[in-house]
């Protein structure tokens, strides 16, 4: 029982995710879901329950690579994993019929265009996604989200609520538009913003001084020497993050073949033809 106990108790989360739960199941009664789809959402679900709300978390406050493993499950994997499993219209049919209206109208509000507009738009989604990769590594930053529950539970928030924007956005299985992102882009977006992650991995496993003393205030978890560990942590967030993200480009990848065997992709005129037309 102590493994599934969580660390610290949260009834937000609880209450979070037990109600995308039921809406989801719900949602698949309703509608007819392929069962890989729904394997999808669950593992990801699952993946992001034990992350924060089971033992494993007082392990991710003590050791630094384990610490690097929550964070690769939270903004990578499991994000990824829902957003593969396209559960949005599960989750809408599986509302009750006065929650979607009133949703809906609330889409369609200009207000709402404002602001999807600004926090959907993929240039600042992708360089949120990546600068909070870089920002939680900052040694002053993790320090303070050790020593603060409250800013160790926005970290963690954090990198779940972005990984889910940012793979929504590359694995969207519309063209643009209504898609806010060109098909193109979707996929080599992923190779992009592995960079940044790749390097600071690499800086990570190749520093010789402990760059995150604040495991050793709190109590390391485990008797493994200091620099082994951070290079370990190092190496995760070096080749794992990065296989998941080429996981992602290649999934995008499969969606813009699927567009263009459909003919969905926009077709541009012929230059030629074009002037002689004018």
């Amino acid at each position: 029982m102590k493994w599934i106990v969580p660390w610290e108790f949260s009834w937000v989360f609880l209450v979070v995710f037990l109600a995308t739960a039921m809406t989801y199941i719900a949602g698949s009664r309703r509608l007819s879901v392929t069962p890989l789809r729904q394997a999808a959402f669950w593992i990801g679900m699952a993946i992001i329950y034990v992350a924060l709300h089971t033992y494993f978390d007082y392990y991710a406050e003590h050791e630094f690579f384990m610490h690097r493993i929550q964070q690769v499950l939270l903004h990578h994997l499991a994000p990824l994993l829902l957003i593969a499993a396209y559960p949005g219209t599960v989750l809408r049919a599986g509302l009750p019929f006065w929650l979607r209206v009133r949703l809906r109208r609330a889409g369609q509000s200009l207000a709402w265009r404002i602001v999807a507009a600004c926090l959907f738009n993929p240039a600042f989604v992708t360089a949120l996604f990546v600068a909070l990769i870089l920002v939680w590594l900052i040694p002053d930053m993790q320090t303070m989200a050790m020593l603060d529950w409250r800013i160790y539970r926005a970290m963690n928030w954090s990198m779940v609520l972005s990984g889910l924007t940012y793979w929504w956005i590359v694995l969207d299985h519309r063209p643009k538009p209504p898609g806010r992102m060109s098909p193109g882009i979707r996929v080599l977006s992923p190779a992009i913003t592995m960079t940044p992650q790749i390097v600071a991995g690499a800086i990570v496993t190749f520093s010789k001084t402990d760059l995150y003393p604040i495991f050793e205030i709190c109590g390391r978890a485990f008797t493994l020497n200091v620099l082994t560990g951070q290079l370990i942590g190092g190496v995760i967030m070096w080749v794992p993050a990065a296989m998941i993200e080429s996981a992602g480009g290649l999934l995008a990848l499969r969606q813009w073949l699927r567009l263009s065997r459909n003919g969905r992709l926009p077709r541009r005129t012929p230059v030629r033809r074009a002037a002689a037309r004018q």
